[in-house]
């Protein structure tokens, strides 16, 4: 028999994994000194820790591990568990790909400009969301502060005869680029906690789930040109490409000096 930790030096892993392993069914050791506590294991052991080293290095997790040894599954069985590990894998690898590649567009901007951007992106996934909202046509974008106020009024009026609470900050979707400044369909929005019965002004529906690219600014509303001008230009150098309309969400108060705004885009990958 061979003691814990030259059988740990033997197979190439630490005393505290071996414990571990013992503790979870995966490698006990053959016998256990009643008086002192020490571990004791047998060379005939050590096929069994390559084989755990070797399917853990694949990626396997300890549960799966256990099913592999202990029940010595059919070939059919093992490969479509190496089958699905290959596609998780796989998926990992796009995923930092894709981090490499946001990361040489940062490096790119900063060598451009000399300075980081104080527009930055974000990828977000956003879940259902329940909103109030009020459609409205602006006929010419100098006006869509006074056109938003009327929607949002209308629709907080409902609100409040409805006893209905909002539950996180208001927005905008609008219906076309940010670069048309006339005829601006908008559709102004409250994240509300329950359903309520729809007027003709104001609708009550839900808005699914999206992935979106988002910039949170302080600033005045002047800098949404800058702030959509920036996630354009982020999208392109990242491959992701406009998948819906966009909105705008007003995390302050009408009244803040330097309000915090937010604007996303629902994109999608060009490949």
């Amino acid at each position: 028999m061979i003691k814990i930790g030259d059988f740990a030096r033997l197979g190439q892993v630490t005393v505290p994994t071996l414990r571990f392993y013992a503790e979870v069914g995966l490698l006990k050791p053959v016998s256990v000194d009643s008086v002192s506590g020490y571990r004791y294991y047998a060379l005939s052991q050590l096929p069994r820790l390559n084989r755990i080293m070797a399917l853990k290095d694949l990626g396997f997790t300890l549960p799966q591990i256990e099913h592999v040894l202990n029940t010595d599954p059919t070939l059919d069985a093992l490969r479509g568990m190496l089958s699905l590990k290959q596609a998780e894998t796989e998926q990992l690898v796009a995923a930092e790909q894709a981090r490499l590649c946001r990361i040489e567009a940062r490096l790119h901007q900063i060598e451009q400009e000399s300075r980081m951007s104080e527009f930055d992106v974000a990828i977000k996934a956003l879940p259902p969301m329940l909103v109030a909202a009020c459609r409205v046509t602006i006929p010419t974008n100098d006006q869509a502060s006074a056109f938003l106020d009327r929607a949002f009024g209308d629709v907080f009026g409902q609100l409040h005869a409805h006893g209905v609470k909002p539950v996180g900050p208001c927005g905008a979707i609008w219906h076309q680029s940010a670069e048309v400044l006339e005829n601006e369909v908008a559709e102004v929005i409250v994240p509300i906690d329950r359903a309520f019965q729809a007027t003709e002004s104001v609708q009550v529906y839900e808005v699914p789930a999206l992935q979106v690219a988002a910039v949170v600014h302080q600033g005045g509303y002047e800098n949404l040109s800058l702030m959509h001008k920036a996630l354009l230009q982020w999208m392109e150098a990242n491959g992701y490409e406009a998948a819906g309309s966009y909105r705008e969400l007003y995390h302050s108060p009408p009244d803040a000096e330097t309000p915090v705004l937010e604007v996303q885009y629902p994109v999608s990958s060009k490949s």
